[in-house]
This record gives C-alpha cells, structure tokens and sequence, in this order.
C-alpha cells in the first residue's frame, strides 16, 4: 500500500476569471501530465472538457486529475468559480484536506472568493494562497494581502515576494530560503534562474521574514525561546512549524506569479508537499446516526479499518455513470461488494477508475485517501456513505442550498418527453441544486436552479448533449408565505355516514415563528381530552399544508403551531380524522392571520469602472436595492447591495450596457423579505391569472 504520508488532496478555488484553469494547467505541464498546456481563452483547457466549458470560458463543473510532485501523489479538483455552480465548490471542499486559493492580483478579493473562503472554513480546510496574474496593469500584490486580511478575517504568511510590478514582473523572492527564482521571456516554467535576493529589496525581505519567523515560531515553544534569544532557525525547524500552522488554520502560506506567464507555479508545488496536510493530518470525518447527528466515533484516515468512502459527485458520461468517491478509511478492490448505508443496499464494483478531466486510467484497488470513480453504480446520490457490509456506518451528510428560480420547459415534439424525462433524470442525479418538478395543474415540467446562468447552462445541456429542443418558459421567482398575528381558533371534523364515523376537534393558536424556524408544532393538552397518539397524525396534517400557503399557494414560512385543547370520540375518533381536521384548521384560520409574501433578496456585488458607479447605483435603487456597502479600488468600484430577485432578471445585459461591457456582478441568495403590497397584489394576481388559464386549458 501507498505511504498516506505521500498523498495530497487538493481543490483549487477562486472566484471567476482568477486563473484557477490557467494554474491547473501549468500544475499539470509541470508535474508531466500533459506535454501542452491547453489555454482557457482557446476552449483548450484539460479540465474544462464540456462544450458548455470551452465555449464561455468558465469552468461549470469540477474536474478531477492526479499527478506526482516530488515522489508526492497530488489529487487536484479544479472547481468552477461563478457563483451559480457553488455546489461544486462546497462538495469538492468537503472530501479535500488542503486548498489553494486563487486570487487575481489586480481584482484582489472578489465576491465569489469570499463564498468559497467561507465553504473551507466551514469544511475546516487548510489553505495556501497564490495570488496569480502580477503581470496585469493594476496588479498589486501587498494590496491583495491586505484585502485578505480585512475581507476575508485570515491571517496571510506572506512566503514570496514579487520581483517587478504589473510587465515588468520577473520572478519572486522565496522568503524561507532568501533566494531569487527569475524567469526569463521564452514563457517556459522551466527557464529560471535562482540568484540573491535583488539589492534594491532587501530591507523588504528582512522585513518580510522577521514577520514570517515570529508567526512561525508561535508553533513551538522551545523555537520561540531560542529565536527571542538570538538563535537562528534551521529552514527545516522554520517549514515544520509553518506546516503545523497551516494545518491548525492559524494562518495561510501566501505565494505569487503569473500562471499565465508560467512564473512562481514551481514554489506553489512546494508548497502543496510542503505545507498542506496528508490525509492523515487532518481532523478524521465524524461519523454519525440515521438522523445525522454525530455519534462520537470517527472515521480513522488507515488502510487498516474497514471500508469508509463518501460520494461526492454524481457524473453521466458517454460510458455511464460515473460516480467519484474520496475513501476515508480501508481498501476497495475491484469485484467487492460495498453497502449504501443510505438505502442499505449493496453494490458490487465492476470498475473503478483513477479521473484525468474526462480521460481514465483502470485500478484493480484503491485504498484510504484516495478520490477515485466507481462506474456503473445503479442507486447511490451525492453525499451518501459507501462502506463495508459487515461495518455499516454513516459519515456527515452534504447540505446543499434550496434553488431560488424555477423555469418551466417542455419540448417542442411530442416524442421528446420520455427523452427529456430520461435527461433531466440523470442531471437532477449530478447537480444537486438543480431540482425538477412536475405542475399538477399544468403539466409542465418546471426547472429549479441557483440562478439565470444555472439554469441556461441546463437547457443547453439538454439541447446539445441528450438533443432534446425545449420550449422555454419566462423564469419564475421562488417566493414564500408568511402571517404576521397570532390567531387562536378551533375546528371539528365530525363526518357520519353509517357505520362508524369520524370525529376530531382540535383548539390550537397560530402565531408567526422565528425568522428562518420553518414549521414548528408544540402540544400543551392536559386531562387526555386529544390522546396523545393522535399527536402525529395532527403534526402531519398541518405540515403537510405549509406547501400551499393561503394567499397564492407558495409554500408557507417560518409558523408557530401549539395545540392546547380538542375533544375525541371513544369509537370515531382516528388518526385520519385528526389530521384532516387540522388540513381543515389550516385552511380556517390563515387567511385570518394576516397572511404575507415574502420575496427572496440577493446579496449582489456589483463591479463598476468609477466613470460609471452612479448610473449603477441609481440602477440598483430603482430595482428596490438596499446598497450596503462601496469600496474603492484600482480599477474600479465594487458597490454591495441587497435586491430582490424579482428585479435582476437580465441584469447582466443593462449593466454590460451601463458600463460600455466593463462591468461585472455576482449575486447569491441572502434571506427572504416581505414584499411591499403594491409587488404582493401583482404577483398574487398573476399567479391566479395563471392557474385560471391552466385549469380552462386541462378542460
């Protein structure tokens, strides 16, 4: 078996435009993965494989490559950086032990980064920084520093130096062993030269490294003692408690060059062997109870346990499915048999494959540490355990966002439903943001994403991957329900038929609940005047009513329910009554709570040129923006606001417009709000319009 201690697993994040692609590339050239660096801008990227992927320059999904380094094993996702496609980010982060964070040297820390800052924080993941691009006009290395510190809360080990600003930039100062690496202008990684450090910068260096050795030795008490003594400290001593730090998250390796240009990706290598954990350094993954809660044990990264593997991604491609697996603990050989703790079935392996982007290699075993991909497996999703037969155990589940738009689609001939219906199958399997339901209404199969572009990116899958041609419905806004007065009131079902009948009253206060509670339901009946077994079935009946809220049927937030009193009958009385008398309360005594929309508000950033800022914020004012924040920078201006969805359909074209195609946005969900009455009346307007011409079309 492979020394663990050798593995890296490693993600590379950064928000869009970064040179995340562009780093993965020259990592791959570099290690010998591939002998041409393909280029984004070209569609040629290894690891941006869909056509989807070539066309937009953008990496939509994350992709999984494996290459040595220094008798090292790196296994490196590159993940998607616009915020649509966060998923990839958040469920890559969750099987990786270190990352690399890009951040472009001139945008400096940018919306989609500080989202995926946020995942690995979650995710408690190691992190070294690179920030890339030092070659562009604006670029400033120390200024990106900074924005880390104040933007993001993180402590940045500044570990390299840039030699020359924006075209003049040649190469970088390793700080650890005060040398200069200098590259010439053929653009080839390997044409360096390593020379002392450069006269005019070393008082800098200085600088830099009595900061870097004071950080480090924080690590180690004896070290501390000996450097406050005036003892100078070993490199080795000096990378032991840098690599300590950077696996407890006191702080985070700082490097630079330019990806593109083929400078400072070499010392970024390094420092993925030198400073980020093995898979057996990290904190073992919590294993937990049918109900998700943690049950104390843990998931011991060693070939010597039983089988542990999470599944992380779920991928159709021209072979079959494909579904990528990180092994935590044990060893998978080819022809065993594995349990989905989920679904408590077992699989056999047929094929287990070691991923370079969309090419692979066949494995006849694979052990702890590993992210590899099963083939062929029948009944297994994103985020569910695979492990031993005869060790059944649970690892923590992935969380994903709920979708915040919907679209309705269906196909333009008749015989494309099945077709479509097969497609959106296999994708709602790989994308769990994206969800597909069906208009009991209408008929129409609606859509469900994260966002304009998630939601583009779909249907032009469906058009060019599984050639079905969809008719597109306008986007559709996710709103919810709320009540804002609290109402007590009581409601009896009495139904008699002959023979026996049914009978339930039930006496309850509605009142509005916490901000983002969801449903909760309380009982506070004394003298058994509701036995308490009917509790459940009165629980479910007004559960299953907060789906179709009282003003325009969207699904009901955020509602307090207590029972206090009611009444039974010894023989009529049953399960089924009670809980249709509380569907029948429900339906009493919402509309008396004063009902509300609510809206979902997106938190946007915005870029701007500054000869435009005010046509942007006045722009953003008149879709009801609250702006929350504006910050000054070298090329431009960045303007936080809070808008509702509704008004940020297409905003992409107006701000192209607005800023002569200099502009930029991002925007992910933030909370839900109120609407005001005026966009309340409309909406629910449109949606009874709506369901009048469904129900006049179905007769």
């Amino acid at each position: 078996m492979t020394d663990l201690s050798n593995y890296r697993n490693i993600g590379i994040f950064a928000h869009v435009d970064a040179g995340k692609t562009t780093t993965t590339e020259r990592i791959l050239k570099l290690t010998g993965k591939i002998h041409k660096t393909g280029e984004v801008h070209d569609g040629a990227a290894t690891t941006d494989f869909m056509t989807q992927e070539q066309e937009r320059g953008i990496t939509i999904q994350s992709a999984a490559t494996t290459c040595f380094w220094r008798d090292h094993r790196l296994n490196i996702i590159d993940t998607p950086g616009h915020v649509d496609f966060t998923v990839e980010v958040y469920r890559s982060l969750k099987v990786l032990d270190g990352g690399v964070g890009v951040f472009c040297g001139s945008g400096g820390v940018e919306p989609q980064s500080e989202t995926n800052w946020r995942y690995a924080n979650d995710s408690k993941v190691a992190r070294i920084i690179f920030i890339n691009k030092l070659d562009r006009t604006g670029a400033d290395f120390l200024r990106v520093v900074g924005q880390i510190k104040k933007v993001l809360g993180a402590n940045p080990l500044v570990m390299t130096l840039p030699i020359g600003r924006e075209d003049g930039f040649k190469g970088v100062v390793d700080i650890v062993t005060q040398k200069s690496y200098i590259w010439d202008d053929s653009g080839l990684p390997e044409n360096f030269k390593i020379e002392d450090v450069p006269s005019d910068m070393l008082d800098l260096v200085a600088e830099y490294r009595e900061q870097l050795i004071e950080t480090a030795v924080e690590q180690d008490d004896d070290l501390m003692e000996k450097y406050l003594e005036g003892e100078e400290i070993s490199i080795t001593d000096l990378k032991r408690c840098i690599r300590k730090g950077t696996i407890a998250l006191d702080f985070f390796p700082t490097l630079c060059g330019s990806a593109f240009k083929n400078k400072g990706v070499q010392l970024v290598l390094d420092a993925v062997i030198d400073y980020l954990p093995c898979p057996t350094d990290v904190i073992p993954q919590p294993l937990t109870d049918e109900l998700g809660e943690p049950n104390g044990e843990l998931a011991i990264v060693s070939t010597e346990e039983p089988f542990r593997a999470l599944a992380f991604k779920i991928m159709d491609d021209r072979f079959g499915a494909l579904t990528f697996i990180r092994i935590y603990s044990g060893v998978l050989r080819k022809g065993s048999s594995i349990l989905n703790s989920f679904t408590g079935k077992s699989e056999r392996i047929g094929r287990m494959v070691e991923m370079h982007a969309d090419d692979r290699k066949e494995l006849e075993v694979a052990q702890a540490g590993d992210i590899i991909a099963l083939v062929g497996l029948k009944n297994v999703k994103t985020g569910q355990t695979l492990c031993d037969p005869k060790h059944p155990c649970t690892l923590e589940p992935m969380i994903f966002p709920e979708p915040v738009i919907s679209i309705s689609v269906k196909p333009k001939d008749k015989g494309g439903s099945e077709k479509m219906g097969i497609a959106i199958g296999k994708m709602v399997a790989e994308d769990p943001t994206f969800c597909v339901e069906t208009d009991e209404d209408s008929g129409e199969t609606i859509l469900k994403g994260m966002g304009e572009l998630h939601l583009d990116i779909k249907v032009d899958i469906l058009k060019r991957t599984y050639a079905v041609e969809l008719e597109v419905g306008q986007p559709q806004v996710a709103y919810r329900e709320t009540i804002t007065q609290p109402i007590e009131d009581s409601y009896t079902h009495k139904k008699q038929s002959g023979g026996s009948g049914q009978f339930g009253k039930i006496d309850y206060r509605i009142k509005p609940g916490e901000v983002a509670s969801g449903f909760t339901f309380t009982s506070s009946v004394v003298g058994g005047n509701v036995p308490k077994e009917f509790f459940p079935a009165i629980e479910k009946g007004f559960r299953g009513m907060m789906e179709q809220g009282p003003l325009a049927g969207f699904p009901v937030l955020d509602v307090e329910i207590e029972l206090y009193d009611g009444g039974f009958h010894a023989v009529d009385s049953s399960a089924i009554a009670f809980e249709i008398a509380a569907k029948g309360a429900f339906r009493q005594s919402m509309p008396k709570a004063k009902p509300q929309l609510l809206e979902p508000i997106m938190k946007v950033d915005v870029f701007s040129p500054d000869d435009h800022v005010g046509d942007v914020i006045g722009d953003l004012n008149r879709r009801r923006g609250m702006i929350k924040d504006q910050e000054k920078g070298v090329t431009g201006v960045r303007i936080k606001a809070d808008v509702p969805l509704a008004e940020m359909f297409g905003y992409i074209g107006t701000l192209r417009t607005m800023t002569s195609g200099r502009g930029q946005f991002s925007m992910e969900f933030a909370h839900y709000l109120p609407c005001p009455n005026s966009v309340s009346e409309k909406v629910i307007l449109e949606t009874k319009e709506r369901k009048e011409k469904e129900d006049k079309a179905k007769k």
